[in-house]
């Protein structure tokens, strides 16, 4: 599997991403908004998209779909109930759903809910873990739920199926939020010497070529994988008084999600 990110330098700091077999060129194509990159790149790189992937409805995913179809006569693959938000998906995917790529490249489909309600996340397991997240697993954070999502779903999105990802598992999301969301780390858990030596690098990066994170990264510095730290919990009853000196994950997580609504 070859995976080529592609930094979109867009105001919503978008990533699109190619995921290539090395043995036929094939490649799949994952919610590419600027097409003229994801087409060139292709091009750049002898590669066919012969497929489209949309991890969810918003047009900052799928704004790009008309044009690759035109140019390279793409499959569109989506939810399976998001025909009627995403024009002209030829595939509808559910969970445990493979999107084969070329005769190398299998992808998983794991229906995450939470950003939106239709909402897909790509894994590949084997010689190499990654999950391609969308817009519900960030470097160091976690998607909204602003347009047409529900935060205790995206809770357990988190529980159920992120935080069991092998710690290996390279995160590739839709933005690069990674600063921002260190922060907010930092802002809710003061002492967290990881979030602090992490944002001393990524302070002021280039996202066109910073590093991917783990599964075990984040497990350090994502607010959002750290429901059980006595830190989190600490500050997040200073932010809401009433809350009981042990509050349920689930509790803390939405509480987390309002605070970075705000931040």
């Amino acid at each position: 599997m070859i995976v080529e990110r592609i930094w979109t330098g867009n105001a919503y700091r978008n990533y699109n991403y190619l995921i290539a077999c090395g043995e036929t060129g094939e490649a799949l194509a994952i919610d590419p908004l600027d097409h003229g990159k994801c087409l060139n790149a292709a091009r750049v790189r002898g590669w066919q998209i012969t497929q489209l992937l949309n991890t969810h409805e918003h047009h900052d995913h799928t704004g790009g779909n008309a044009a690759v179809v035109a140019a390279t006569g793409a499959k569109v693959i989506a939810h399976h109930r998001a025909a009627g938000r995403i024009e002209g998906v030829d595939r509808g995917v559910q969970a445990g759903d493979v999107i084969k790529v070329g005769r190398s490249v299998e992808l998983e489909c794991l229906d995450t809910p939470g950003h939106t309600m239709c909402h897909v996340c790509l894994r590949a397991h084997g010689a190499v873990n990654a999950v391609f997240s969308g817009d519900t697993l960030f470097n160091a954070g976690a998607g909204n739920c602003h347009n047409g999502g529900n935060v205790e779903s995206l809770y357990t999105t988190f529980a159920e199926q992120i935080a069991t990802l092998p710690d290996d598992t390279l995160v590739y999301p839709g933005h690069d939020y990674l600063e921002n969301n260190l922060r907010f780390t930092l802002a809710r858990e003061a002492g967290n010497a990881d979030a602090r030596a992490a944002l001393a690098t990524a302070a002021g990066h280039d996202p066109a070529t910073a590093r991917a994170t783990t599964i075990a990264d984040e497990k350090r510095f994502n607010t959002f994988l750290r429901l059980s730290s006595a830190g989190v919990i600490a500050g997040l009853r200073e932010a809401f008084p009433d809350l009981p000196e042990k509050p349920d994950a689930k509790t803390v997580f939405v509480k987390l999600r309002e605070l970075r609504n705000q931040w």
